[in-house]
């Protein structure tokens, strides 16, 4: 299998500026040469980066006047810690890539509300066709806060090329639990010593989602924002982490020595990249990113149960927000209308963010393997979707807690009924903070 290597100095340096030269400047002002300087920290494999790079080259050669300098990380673990030592120290970003985490960075005022660039304001942010669904998505108590550059449903990805050449059956593309861990059971003795049927994805360093989705899926969704409450209890956690453990016992994932070579902070590093695992956690627009770092043919399939109780979700893959302390808010908002709106960034990222809410962007899209693929699973998993549940207030902090839980009752310091007392006290000080 290839490999692409990840740009890891990027991911560790504040503002390293590598791709389109200058230096970092607090708040973001006059660039060298009299331009002026944007700043945008994103998160994505090295993919990712390479393609958001020429888009911005793009855009810089029809605005000289403008010098955009991309800040990636390969997680979202990696790009919060940092930018949120930057905008503690006033040196954030201009544009800042979040996700459904956007309302926990309204609720601290650090970004700003983009309606008076829109449409219907100073018309630099063409909002008209954006699909509204995807507006709302990005509003909190009626204003826009974020525009999104894709939508993106959970799924699972599997190795078509290792399942086939070990006579194994592919994944089902609809099942129940029960019936899943049966298909896991079933190609365990049919893969090659060292290949396990899926990886454990239970939590990982890079987020939560598959914690999310096994939530809505067991009926007790993590966070109801109008009641400010959670239907998950210690209880809820200890059957989280037993049903992994059950898969962990019966060589259905990895065991945790073996897991722990593979911290999975990005697309790049994980056990079913290196080819170890036949099935693992994605979510629909990261499946161009891994087909791009494997030679071995990949596909989607639901996860188990969404059929059942409708358990997925439509989730913005990413949003553009803009920094409340920028200096140069209308050139980061003509920046963000060029990311979300333009043809010419459709044709050079395709769906790499995700499917694009934006009539124009996609009509830029050239048509790959990988997003015929991902455009088929949507059609399959998309009946199956219902609204997004409320996310919990600082849940970056969630995933990183979460992950360190999980580990300490893979490694046996903790029991899986400790573990979900944990999980659940960690969930009512995140709630109350």
């Amino acid at each position: 299998m290839k490999r692409i290597a990840l740009l890891v100095v990027v991911c560790l340096v504040s503002g390293a500026l590598l791709f389109a030269g200058g230096k970092s400047q607090a708040g973001s002002g006059p660039a060298e040469g009299g331009k002026t300087l944007i700043r945008w920290a994103f998160w994505g494999n090295d993919t990712r980066i390479q393609l958001t790079q020429q888009a911005v080259e793009e855009y810089m050669k029809a605005n000289p006047n403008v010098l955009v300098n991309i800040e990636p990380a390969g997680g979202t673990g990696d790009m919060f810690n940092r930018v949120d030592t930057q905008l503690a120290g006033g040196n954030g970003p201009d544009i800042i890539q979040m996700g459904g985490n956007f309302p926990d960075y309204v609720a601290k005022n650090a970004i700003l509300p983009l309606e008076p660039y829109g449409s219907s304001g100073k018309g630099l942010l063409n909002t008209s066709v954006i699909d509204p669904g995807s507006l709302a998505a990005g509003s909190l108590n009626g204003h826009l806060y974020g525009v999104s550059v894709g939508i993106t449903i959970p799924a699972l990805v599997y190795n078509k090329t290792i399942l086939q050449k070990a006579g194994a059956p592919l994944p089902p593309v609809s099942s129940t639990y029960d019936e899943f861990r049966a298909y896991l059971a079933k190609i365990k003795p049919l893969l090659p010593a060292g290949i396990y049927p899926m990886s454990d994805f239970g939590s990982t360093a890079s987020g939560s989602t598959a914690f999310g989705y096994w939530l809505r899926y067991n009926g007790t969704p993590i966070y109801n924002a109008a009641t400010k409450t959670t239907a998950v209890t210690a209880a809820v956690g200890q059957k989280y982490l037993e049903l992994w453990k059950d898969y962990r016992d019966n060589g259905l994932i990895p065991p945790a020595e073996i897991a722990a070579q593979y911290p999975a902070t990005s697309d790049d590093t994980n056990d079913f990249i290196a080819g170890k695992t036949a099935i693992n956690f994605a979510v629909s627009n990261s499946l161009a990113n891994i087909q791009s770092v494997m030679a071995d043919d990949v596909d989607l399939v639901m996860p188990p149960g969404a059929a059942a109780t409708k358990a997925l979700w439509p989730q913005l893959s990413q949003v553009m927000t803009v920094n409340k302390d920028s200096k140069n808010i209308e050139e980061a908002v003509k920046f963000i209308n060029f990311m979300v709106n333009s043809p010419v960034a459709g044709r050079i990222l395709g769906n790499n963010r995700g499917a694009s809410a934006s009539s124009t962007y996609r009509s830029g899209i050239v048509a790959t393997g990988p997003d015929e693929k991902i455009n088929g699973y949507l059609n399959v998993a998309g009946p199956y979707t219902t609204p997004e549940t409320d996310h919990l207030p600082n849940d970056t902090e969630l995933n990183s807690t979460l992950y360190l839980i999980y580990q300490e009752v893979y490694y046996n310091k903790l029991s899986a009924v400790e573990g979900g007392q944990k999980i659940y006290d960690t969930m009512i000080r995140l709630i109350n903070k």
